[in-house]
């Protein structure tokens, strides 16, 4: 079994990954379950068309390129984007919401080396409303008009 697809004992779709940007400059390890994507329609997730997940600190290792990163914040300071400083890739993003558990390392699936978008099942939050308490949903979210 590859370095990149180890299983974790207790969820079959539990693996470690090896992932990094575009270059190469920025490289890390999550244990995921990347079959179980989600994406956010919050104003950045929308416009970098993110796929992903997160994971609590500890399933996190940087492996190399801290010196690489630089970082994004805005609104509400609910978390951070790392991306690569040479080719602009973002890679992963530390943050802390309370409705998701607190502390977490959102990661981006596209940065995973073998992540394959067909395996995953996509759940929506629903970010462009603050609406975190709602949970994730198995369909997108509300259009504006539902929300009114």
């Amino acid at each position: 079994m590859s370095q990149s697809t180890e299983k974790v004992a207790t969820n079959p779709n539990l693996k470690k990954h090896i992932g990094g940007c575009h270059c190469g400059a920025v490289r890390f390890e999550v244990t995921i379950d990347t079959t179980a994507g989600s994406m956010c329609n919050c104003s950045i997730c929308a416009k970098t068309a993110q796929l992903g997940g997160s994971v609590k600190p500890d399933a996190f290792k940087l492996l190399s390129g801290a010196e690489n990163l630089s970082s994004y914040e805005w609104g509400s300071k609910i978390g951070r984007r790392m991306f690569c400083k040479h080719c602009g890739v973002h890679c992963f993003g530390p943050g802390h919401l309370k409705e998701m558990g607190g502390d977490f390392v959102s990661i981006n699936f596209r940065c995973i080396d073998d992540f394959d978008p067909l395996e995953a099942k996509v759940a929506y939050w629903d970010g462009r409303h603050n609406n975190w308490q709602a949970g994730q949903r198995s369909t997108p979210w509300p259009m504006k008009s539902e929300t009114a």
